[in-house]
Parts: C-alpha cells; structure tokens; sequence
C-alpha cells in the first residue's frame, strides 16, 4: 500500500512513516523538508499521486483560533481536493479528544478540519487521541515569569506518539472507518506534575507553576473533559517509562 504522510517530519508524523515502513508499505512525505507546502499547496499533488491513502497529521504551533483555522482549513481542503483529483480512497485525519468541550484556541481548527473531513467525498477515518507524552517537553519554558515556568492547570492522560502512529497504520489498513474509538494513555497526570518531572530530568531547576486558564477552554483543561471516556482505546506505555528512556 503507498501511504502519503502530511506532517511525516512532526512528533507523531515520523512514527508513522516508521511504522507503515515497517509493516511493509511505502510511503511519501508532505512536508516543507521534502519540498511540499501543505498551506499553500505547492507540491501535494504530486506527493499524493498514486497514493492509496493519506495520512493528516500536520499541526501548527498557535493558541490563536483563527490562526489555527485558517491553517487547517487550508491544509485539509487542499489534501482533500489533491486526493479527489487523484483517487485517493481514504483519508486518515488524527484529532484531539475532547475538543468539543473547548472548541476554540487551537482547538478550533481541529473542530473544522474534522468537520471538513465528514462532509468531503473521500472516505474517512478519523481518531482522536489524547496529549502525548512529549507534551510536556513542548511546554515546558514556553511561559515564564523570571526564573518560574508557568504551565496550565491541567488534567492529562498522556499516550505514547509510536502508540498512536501504530494505531494510524492499522486504520488505514482497515479502510475507511469514520469516527473511531478514542485513544488515551494508560494513566491520568496532572501536568504540572509531567512538566516538574520533565524538568528534573533535564537538569532544571527553576520552580514550575500551575495556572488555571479562562473561559471554556481552561474550563475543559481542568475539569476531565479532555480525558478519554467509556469506550476509548488505551495505550501501554506510560509518561515515566517515555521519561526515562528520554536521552538528555
């Protein structure tokens, strides 16, 4: 099967193209590194010619909602308008558990591109998944205040990114499925806990605060509603084990 991968270069886009390597299948890249701009286009065609299906798992680095639905709707519309000029017969988008909850920040793009996904003609799977366990590291030293690291009041059930690429390659093996069983790691954290830990590790030693957001999407931070429900999918390795192994 050939796989095109948008975001094959990111944190869960490499494990992706690992693992459908490993199991066999050939894959492309859309990435800027390989020469494909999935904002503007330039490049998806070709990258997704010949494909079997397509894999979305690019993401952007903004807690502006706008921002973060003008660049999902760019990449998912124009994936989704390559894929029907190709005959591309599946399209693999992975979201985020519990955005309903909190549909705004960069939330808000996830809630169009899924919305983008299930009124398109290519047929779909999509998965949500919860924070991975590199969340943490991604956050850590992103607000501070002197020598304080403020991260948000936050409840988290961290997965392991080859965990979630693992189960991004079986669906696309499995055709189109639509809304799948949701995805979370196998243990609730607090993450302030994960960002304190994460800084031990590295050596730093200024003190991590926790904060709580406003409005609905603090709210959701706090009260559960990003966690994994009845019904979910959960991974084995733990945020400690991802830790330890982390080479610093």
């Amino acid at each position: 099967m050939r796989i095109a991968v948008a975001g094959g270069t990111g944190t869960v886009g490499r494990h992706v193209v690992e693992v459908a390597r490993e199991r066999g299948h050939e894959t492309v890249v859309l990435s800027r590194s390989e020469g494909v701009d999935l904002v503007s286009g330039e490049g998806v065609a070709a990258g997704v010619r010949g494909a079997d299906a397509v894999v979305d798992v690019a993401s952007v680095q903004t807690r502006d909602s706008a921002a973060s639905e003008e660049f999902f709707a760019s990449v998912t519309r124009g994936l989704l308008e390559a894929e029907q000029r190709a005959s591309v017969g599946h399209h693999v988008a992975l979201s985020i558990v519990g955005i309903d909850a909190a549909p705004e920040a960069y939330y808000a793009g996830k809630v169009l591109q899924e919305r983008l996904v299930a009124e398109g003609v290519i047929p779909w799977t999509i998965l949500r998944a919860t924070q991975f366990h590199e969340f943490a590291q991604q956050i850590h030293g992103g607000v501070t205040v002197g020598p304080v690291t403020l991260v948000p009041r936050m409840r988290s059930q961290p997965v392991a990114a080859r965990e979630v690429a693992e189960r991004l390659v079986e669906l696309v093996e499995a055709g189109p499925s639509g809304r799948v069983a949701d995805l979370g790691g196998p243990q609730e954290k607090r993450m302030v806990d994960m960002v304190r830990a994460y800084a031990r590790r590295i050596g730093s030693r200024g003190p991590v605060v926790q904060v709580p957001l406003p409005g609905a999407f603090g709210r959701a931070m706090r009260d559960g509603s990003l966690l994994t429900g009845a019904g979910a999918d959960h991974g084995r390795r733990t945020f400690d084990e991802w830790l330890a192994a982390l080479g610093v």
